[in-house]
């Protein structure tokens, strides 16, 4: 599997997972701490309503070729996660379920015409390519299911899509400055290698991405003093 192969079903399947758990949520559990530093569940859970409506705007720019941003500022972006953290859960289920649909329905107008377009996140900061919008808006779903820290893992994801997210975060801690040299490597013979492989890392997909994601040791066997994360997973 591809990032291009992925597609609006495999987004849907995802969605649909996180709003079960949204709202299988007591309102006081979403405010208790997730998996991501100084964010409670709410935060997790308001981004991922803000960020399907911010990827619509990169497809609208496509669409449209009117000039715009995916979000007008860092700073407007925190705003809004902050401003919808303290909601109750059916609250933040249905914004999810609500903003998800928005963002299907410009994905689904979305032609070959437009994968190449690039968008600025913020204004004058990096690219987006508009082909990758569908694969981003599934990294997102998935790494911050996991991350409200409610029954969730990455083993429950389909084998392809785990191996992808894998495959995607080994490349993208190679390209960081200060990777570690690691080598991952699983029982069943898959193998990554990141600058010089002095350190070997194993254990199943799954805790592989938990730890290169996240920085959890839970479900991995590190040969040697666990090496440090650049973004702390």
């Amino acid at each position: 599997m591809r990032v291009t192969d992925v597609n609006v079903e495999h987004i849907a399947v995802e969605t649909e997972r996180v709003v079960a758990t949204a709202s299988s949520l007591r309102n006081d559990a979403v405010l208790a701490p997730s998996l991501c530093a100084g964010w409670s569940r709410g935060h997790v859970l308001s981004h991922l309503a803000r960020n399907a409506d911010a990827l619509g705007r990169v497809c609208n720019v496509a669409l449209t070729g009117d000039p715009g941003t995916m979000y007008a500022s860092q700073q407007a972006r925190d705003a809004e996660i902050e401003a919808g953290a303290r909601r109750p859960a059916a609250a933040q289920a249905a914004d999810i379920l609500g903003s998800a649909g928005r963002l299907e329905a410009l994905l689904g107008a979305l032609g070959p015409e437009h994968a190449d377009v690039e968008v600025e996140r913020v204004p004058g900061g990096p690219t987006i390519t508009v082909g990758a919008v569908p694969f981003m808006r599934l990294r997102e779903l998935v790494f911050h299911h996991v991350d409200l820290d409610a029954c969730f893992r990455f083993d429950r994801v389909a084998p392809e899509v785990l191996d992808l997210l894998l495959a995607d975060s080994v490349e993208r801690l190679r390209r960081h400055a200060d990777a570690p040299s690691v080598r991952l490597a699983t029982p069943e013979g898959g193998s990554w290698v990141v600058g010089d492989g002095r350190t070997l890392v194993t254990g199943s997909p799954a805790g592989l991405l938990l730890w290169v994601a996240r920085g959890r040791t839970d479900d991995v066997t590190i040969d040697g003093p666990p090496p440090t994360l650049p973004f702390g997973g």
